[in-house]
């Protein structure tokens, strides 16, 4: 494949995504949202984030691959996160202690 094929395509592709997503957004830009899906869509993020973390202290291939630095930053967002109740306070402390002690080893 030539490189102007590879760049047509990922144009395409990015076009069709861009349409899909703004389609959805005009379409339903002037109706309210019913209650049960706004209700549930407060609760996307934490369990994004959840499934990433799981991800990471499960392993993807192999079994667990946790190193001393991102178990501490684990820790420190899961403490951060029932202290504050609050999802951008977790992401900071956790993100903050990985990039800490990543940087002292």
């Amino acid at each position: 494949m030539s490189t102007w094929s590879a760049v047509m395509i990922v144009s395409i592709v990015a076009v069709m995504t861009y349409v899909m997503r703004a389609g959805v957004i005009v379409a339903l830009a002037d109706r309210p949202i019913p209650v049960p899906f706004e209700r549930a869509l407060r609760y996307v993020g934490p369990s994004v984030l959840a499934a990433l973390t799981i991800n990471l202290a499960a392993g993807g291939e192999g079994g667990p691959s946790l190193e001393i630095a991102e178990a501490a930053a684990l820790i420190v967002a899961g403490g951060v996160a029932i202290w504050r109740r609050n999802l951008i306070w977790t992401l900071l402390a956790g993100m903050t202690t990985l990039w800490i002690l990543t940087a002292l080893t």
